[in-house]
């Protein structure tokens, strides 16, 4: 287990340059005093690990040092070639880049560790659109990654649900969401994300720009998610949900929606249980999501959006109130 560890921390000294025990601690999940016995271990065997103090500081090797860790356990090996995602690489233009550098780690492992890289290929295969959607394939998507990854500014010329408009952005990363491309992108000193197929036209500029350390394109999507979500879900409505209801809304219902839903104990006379729940900013929007219960849903509260789910399934029952009738004069 402490070997283990040791080459852990080795290994991502390696790899970031300067890291803080916090951090070392929470990627092998032991206690800081823990790294601090390993770092010490790890300095009387010989190797150069240093400490920087200060409010930037952290443990780090010494400039030009390097250790040959290429031992690969099977299931890192196997790991290595399930995290090859072909549609997402040829999107991009690296589907060949990703074949050769496949080609090429299976020519270097052992020969007992091929079978389960094989096994990996032929056993797992991501689909990243969600059921009966499309993958989309974005006009301007290889010339929004080279970009980012060159670090150089583009102008696009991007549609949102408003209006159409012009944008110097800096990339910072781009996100493969439901069969979606999203690009994080800096402008006027704030990020904001634009769906890459609403981008009509892109010019990649040979200006640079500076990338800030703090930026974490993973934490700046779960927190723009989160707030989106809340966004679209501002209001309350309290609901009685038959069994059948239920079930129904925990296959249909938002996750956001699903997370954040009260049951309340016990059932009424019918078998009926309240239930308290987000619902969306306007009170068509709400309706319209509660519509998808049918008859197995009933608004208590409050009382706009009750009245227009009676507005709206009355219309419905007068516009098919004569569908017997229709269908007993054709026969």
């Amino acid at each position: 287990m402490r070997a283990s560890r040791m080459l852990s921390i080795l290994t991502t000294l390696q790899a970031r340059g300067r890291v803080t025990a916090p951090e070392l601690a929470e990627a092998c999940e032991v206690s800081v005093r823990t790294i601090y016995r390993d770092i010490d271990a790890l300095a009387a065997s010989g190797v150069p690990v240093y400490a920087d103090r200060g409010a930037e500081g952290g443990y780090r090797l010494l400039d030009g040092y390097r250790v040959r860790l290429n031992g690969l356990s099977q299931s890192e090996a196997g790991a290595l070639f399930l995290a090859g995602l072909p549609g997402p690489a040829a999107a991009l233009g690296l589907d060949a880049a990703m074949i050769a550098a496949q080609n090429k780690l299976m020519a270097a492992l052992p020969e007992n560790l091929r079978p389960n890289a094989r096994g990996m290929q032929e056993r797992f295969h991501l689909d990243a659109p969600g059921w009966f959607g499309e993958a989309e394939d974005p006009k301007h998507l290889r010339a929004i990654a080279g970009a980012v990854l060159r670090g150089t500014l583009i102008k696009i010329r991007y549609q949102s649900w408003r209006a159409e408009k012009q944008r110097r952005v800096a990339p910072l990363g781009l996100v493969l969401k439901g069969g979606s491309w999203y690009l994080a992108g800096q402008v006027d000193g704030s990020v904001r994300t634009y769906r890459v197929a609403r981008v009509l036209d892109c010019a990649v500029l040979e200006t640079p720009f500076a990338r800030s350390a703090e930026f974490d394109l993973a934490a700046y999507w779960r927190a723009s998610i989160e707030r989106l979500e809340a966004e679209l879900h501002p209001n309350e409505a309290t609901v009685r949900l038959s069994p059948l209801g239920l079930k129904l809304f925990d296959a249909l219902a938002h996750p956001y929606v699903k997370a954040r839903m009260q049951l309340a104990d016990g059932t009424d006379a019918d078998g009926w249980r309240l239930a308290t729940m987000p619902v969306g900013k306007t009170v068509w929007h709400a309706a319209t999501e509660l519509l998808r219960l049918g008859a197995e849903a009933e608004v208590v509260a409050p009382p706009e959006l009750r009245e227009k789910m009676a507005e709206l399934t009355g219309a419905m029952a007068a516009r098919y109130a004569d569908a017997p009738a229709r269908r007993a004069a054709r026969r």
